[in-house]
């Protein structure tokens, strides 16, 4: 026996460099490939079957490892056990201690990297990564995420439901999306103890109960010819700006990234791409006589793509910046969101338009599911209308047209 095996010496495995397979006896074979690599094998035979299993590269396996590893393989073939089987056997196990192991900060960055390329707004994977390193990860962040149950979710929600709501509902909500994440990738099992309905809704009172809805500040319709002569004798892009997003009823960010080549000055319309927009869809705003004024106004200094230009070249402006004038106007009690509203209530009190036309002139998505089904276009000829009709309001006409309404006469006796 003593010399069926041993054969090698370590300096002979140094000095081979010829392809093949060098025994070293017991199974053990010092393999050297065509591109010089060299490994050790372990052949056997078991149930008539020839197997080899690779034992490493030399130079991580030195020879008297390999050698151990094959004495331990032997072993097991003697009591009838075969070794590769037994080592799937063992990397199974341990992959399954690692996914009892893994934490739920570790599944939290894995969903936030596997889904922020679907976010439209950069900020929002920050946003979740920031809300979890406050709220959650103190709590359980370095927890395997088999661990998480309703206590732990609970200690993360309950000091924040009724002083922190509207945040406390956005955190319950990202942890429930984890759970469910690693749900799915088997590195947890059972109910998902942040789900709301049927469960946390039995212990938190619901968040319409706790908190008002704050809305954004916002001017009322009688106010708005008074503002628009007072914003009309501003100077700046940002003054063109707001006024192109109030006569538009746009938001901010549809305002603030819209470039020329959305504009269509013959046809009266802007249209913005579904990546820009909140429903992820297509809007079309028809332009009224005096919003296309602003813009053509705006085109004769145009500096790049952008309709407003930012200071630095091929940038927008800045989204901060009709904060900041109406700060100078000294209307701080504003905000530009609130002018949506503004044109909302007038289009409810001041003119018999019906509500679907205002929401869809607002590019609200339709919540009723029968209504959304019956619709299929835009309305768009009769969204020019009321924007027509709105601009003309915005300048002090209040019965520009017959869908005007006066302001103490009730709607249909016009």
């Amino acid at each position: 026996m003593a010399q069926s095996i041993k054969r090698l010496s370590s300096l002979a495995v140094k000095a081979q460099s010829e392809r093949g397979f060098y025994a070293d006896g017991g199974g053990l074979y010092l393999q050297i490939s065509k591109f010089g690599t060299k490994s050790w094998v372990f052949r056997f035979t078991q149930n008539k079957r020839r197997r080899e299993m690779g034992l490493g590269p030399i130079h991580t396996v030195t020879l008297s490892e390999a050698r151990e590893e094959a004495l331990t393989c032997r072993k097991l073939l003697r009591a009838g056990t075969d070794p590769i089987e037994q080592r799937k056997l063992l990397l199974g196990q341990a992959q399954a201690e690692a996914v009892k192991t893994m934490t739920f900060k570790a599944c939290a960055e894995k969903y936030i990297s596997a889904h922020s390329a679907g976010w439209k707004n950069v900020k929002h994977s920050s946003q979740w990564s920031n809300t979890l390193a406050t709220y959650a990860y103190p709590v359980f962040g370095d927890l395997p995420v088999q661990a998480v149950d309703i206590g732990l979710v609970m200690k993360v929600l309950e000091p924040i439901w009724f002083t922190k709501t509207e945040t406390a509902g956005r955190v319950r909500g990202r942890i429930e999306a984890i759970l469910d994440w690693a749900t799915v990738r088997k590195y947890r099992e059972g109910e998902n103890p942040a789900r709301w309905k049927g469960h946390l809704d039995t212990l938190l009172p619901a968040r319409s109960k706790v908190t008002k809805v704050k809305h954004h500040a916002a001017l009322g319709y009688d106010d708005m010819g008074a503002f628009m002569a007072k914003l009309r004798l501003q100077d700046g892009i940002s003054a063109r700006g707001l006024e192109l997003l109030i006569l538009t009823a746009a938001r901010t960010s549809e305002v603030i990234k819209a470039t020329w080549q959305e504009i269509d000055f013959d046809k009266s319309v802007w249209v913005i791409p579904a990546e820009r927009m909140k429903s992820g869809k297509e809007h079309r705003v028809p332009l009224s006589p005096v919003a296309l004024n602003v813009l053509t106004e705006l085109k004769k200094t145009a500096l790049n793509d952008f309709v407003l230009p930012g200071l630095r070249s091929n940038t927008a402006l800045s989204n901060m910046a009709f904060l900041q004038l109406l700060k100078r106007m000294e209307r701080a009690d504003l905000t530009a969101h609130g002018f949506r509203s503004t044109f909302r209530d007038w289009a409810a009190e001041r003119t018999a338009y019906p509500q679907e036309l205002a929401e869809m002139a607002l590019a609200h998505a339709v919540t009723n599911k029968v209504e959304a089904a019956y619709r299929r276009g835009d309305m768009f000829d009769k969204r020019r209308k009321i924007m027509d009709d709105w601009a003309g309001f915005c300048s002090g006409d209040a019965g520009a047209s017959g869908n005007v309404v006066g302001i103490r006469q009730p709607q249909g006796e016009h």
